[in-house]
């Protein structure tokens, strides 16, 4: 069943920063540290390897990762601190129906290797059997059961907010996710695309051997769901494309969605799967992906879809089930990311729990490791940024005065969600049983959110709801509230440290702030209204000023040459380079603003941090934030599939951009980072 639709995923969580995963350190990080500059690279030749490349040397990456930054770093200080949380917990033989008991329940079963190789598929094996004994009769049956209880196959169907009205719910319509995620694996015929296809099929016939099926069956299984993911592919949009969210906002009746899709059963689908009234109106997000999976329905014989069933619930149950499954997912995933080793049992535990009782898990951490003086400090750094925001918007040359008052509304209409919810989820009816398999644990678990998010429709829409956890390494801008949100995860060094200076703190977590207030006037954000809704608040010049603008900036992207022969995706990563772009400028501003008030001069020798001005501390932290180590396989799929830009050029090509950047190193033409004035970006 569809919970996000695709509409979803590029405009809030697209939004996002970036998080990865990593092991060690201990609880309190440190923010930059300068004696670790490389004195051997010029900062104007390369100011991300002039920051970073001491730090790159002494961390080369260990078998179990595919990228490792300083993102991962801050992310083994969350895991290690809720680990202690959730292990305390197990220890504690907490009471029944308690989120203690939910918790300690979900991760036991999660460790328990010997439980899990023991039962082997034998979880799913009801599931499996029940696909294959359907009768021709019952296969719309099958398809409406398989909706309900374990994903979306061929078409999706779901509520979220009104793109026209954010206080209310609407109904999407959308076409069924792909397994390896996007269309060019299955459309493009160079060598690379061919690898990954080849590995998933490999994965597909060992995870249904793992299952039981013979190596002929398996194979007929393999061929099958190539061929319906292939089709889905060849019907999917672009990346490019994926970002016109006016494109997917296609408003349809009943009448004309039953017209549109008449293999799709519309009524039962709505009386059986989600418990209501078929609604009277639709938002048809990609019409030629739906129909497609329409004409999938119609077309596709019983055993094709049958097989193609068969996969969705292996693949979906293979995390939680014996290690021949799971190894079998870390094989296809080094061919993907180029990991050389599965991460340790408590991690992947400890993901799963988190993915489930992320908020559960977060009360316990926000009561034990953020601090209220934490909360209070972001506050008046989130003020300091909005009026630094304001003044840009105020000097823009090239916008006019209307859109400006606009901009200027929409600014001052920002909510603001710091550390964790003013009310936590409520999880009572959960229901965990540890004498049940992890896979059944697990869906139970799936179903509840399920519930949760059925009681919505109808109902206005709750805006106090968040959409990471408290103990996240991130932070998001949803356009449909108008909101920025930083869990308190986020709020640690390298981004923000009470022991550290403005400049450090500005160039971290200012940056981060300033990067998600951006996102509100991003290629995307600035489709949407104070209130959140999209609606046009541009004038017609200002709108192809914007335009002209961005495109300049999507050329600097898509310029670098990342891996021979393959470049950066300067279109698809626009709203990220923009608010990189403009959380740069805005925090600075901030920044020097700060000082002005506590009647510091950033230019004076009293001022230096370490032997250095602090324009240069603020702009080496920021670097410092994306320092990594990352594999050729995983460059190749984040440019592939990450709306964001690989950080070394997350760092490099925004600061190309940024005139005080070249007076605080002295970077003049000549150098690799130097372009001339005139052809330098400056959109917020």
């Amino acid at each position: 069943m569809l919970i996000t639709t695709k509409v979803k995923k590029y405009i809030l969580l697209a939004a996002a920063l970036m998080a990865g995963f990593g092991a060690i350190q201990a609880d309190h990080l440190k923010s930059l540290n300068a004696e670790g500059l490389d004195k051997n690279v010029k900062p104007g030749e390369d100011f991300y390897k002039y920051v970073n490349q001491t730090w790159m040397d002494e961390h080369p990456l260990s078998a179990e990762y595919s990228r490792y930054g300083q993102f991962n770093v801050l992310q083994d200080s969350s895991n290690n601190r809720v680990k202690r949380i959730v292990t305390n917990l197990s220890k504690s033989n907490p009471e029944k129906g308690t989120n203690a008991f939910l918790i300690a329940t979900l991760y036991e079963a999660g460790m328990d290797s010997v439980r899990r190789n023991q039962e082997g598929a034998g979880p799913i094996l009801p599931i499996l059997s029940k696909i294959e004994n359907t009768q021709a009769n019952e296969m719309t049956d099958l398809f409406l059961w398989m909706h309900k209880n374990y994903g979306s196959p061929f078409i999706n169907v779901g509520h979220q907010e009104d793109l026209s009205n954010s206080n209310v719910y609407a109904m999407y319509v959308d076409g069924a996710s792909l397994g390896l995620g996007d269309r060019d694996y299955y459309l493009e015929n160079d060598k690379r695309n061919k690898e990954v296809r080849e590995a998933y099929m490999r994965l597909i016939e060992k995870q249904m051997t793992n299952a039981g099926y013979s190596k002929k069956d398996a194979k007929r299984i393999v061929k099958n769901v190539m061929k319906i993911e292939t089709l889905l592919a060849d019907s999917t949009w672009t990346r490019e494309q994926s970002r016109n969210l006016a494109a997917m906002n296609n408003r349809r009746s009943l009448a004309e969605v039953k017209e549109m899709y008449p293999h799709f059963p519309w009524d039962s689908f709505f009386v059986e799967t989600m418990g209501f009234d078929t609604p009277d109106q639709f938002i048809v997000t990609t019409i030629n992906t739906v129909k497609q999976g329409d004409n999938l329905l119609a077309n596709l014989s019983d055993r094709e879809k049958k097989d193609y069933y068969l996969w969705s619930i292996v693949r979906n149950a293979s995390p939680y089930l014996s290690d021949d499954f799971s190894q079998a997912t870390f094989e296809f995933n080094k061919v993907m990311s180029g990991v050389q080793e599965q991460q340790p049992r408590w991690k992947r535990a400890l993901g799963v729990t988190e993915r489930n009782l992320g908020e559960a898990v977060g009360e316990l951490y926000v009561a034990e490791y953020f601090p209220e003086s934490s909360k209070e400090y972001m506050i008046g750094l989130v003020e300091n940024l909005r009026t630094a925001l304001g003044k840009h918007i105020i000097n823009l040359p090239w916008m006019s005065d209307d859109t400006k008052v606009a901009a200027m509304k929409k600014l001052n209409s920002f909510k603001v969600k710091i550390g964790y919810p003013d009310k936590f989820k409520d999880y009572s009816e959960m229901e965990l049983d540890p004498s049940l398999s992890y896979w059944d644990n697990v869906h139970n678990a799936n179903m509840w959110a399920v519930k949760e998010y059925l009681k919505k429709w109808g109902k206005p829409v709750d805006k106090s709801e968040w959409g990471m956890t408290p103990q996240t390494i991130n932070a998001y801008y949803n356009p449909l509230a108008n909101e920025i949100v930083f869990p308190a995860g986020i709020l640690q060094a390298p981004f923000f440290d009470p022991e550290s200076s403005d400049a450090e703190n500005y160039g971290g977590i200012g940056v981060v702030i300033g990067h998600e207030l951006t996102h509100g006037f991003d290629d995307q954000g600035s489709q949407f209204d104070p209130d959140g809704n999209m609606v046009n608040w541009w004038t017609e010049e200002d709108a192809a000023a914007f335009q002209a603008l961005t495109q300049g900036l999507v050329d600097q992207y898509s310029a670098v040459e990342v891996l021979p022969g393959l470049f950066a995706n300067g279109q698809y990563t626009l709203g990220e380079n923009i608010a990189d772009q403009g959380g740069l400028r805005i925090a600075y501003t901030a920044f020097k603003d700060s000082q002005k008030k506590k009647g510091v001069d950033i230019n004076s020798e009293e001022a230096k941090i370490d032997g250095l001005d602090p324009t240069q501390v603020f702009y080496m932290n920021f670097a410092n934030l994306w320092g990594q180590n990352v594999r050729d396989e995983e460059i190749r799929r984040l440019t592939i599939g990450d709306v964001h830009s690989l950080g070394q050029n997350r760092v490099n090509v925004s600061l190309k951009n940024i005139e005080p950047f070249y007076e605080a190193f002295g970077v003049s033409e000549g150098d690799a980072m130097f372009i001339p004035a005139e052809e330098r970006i400056i959109i917020w």
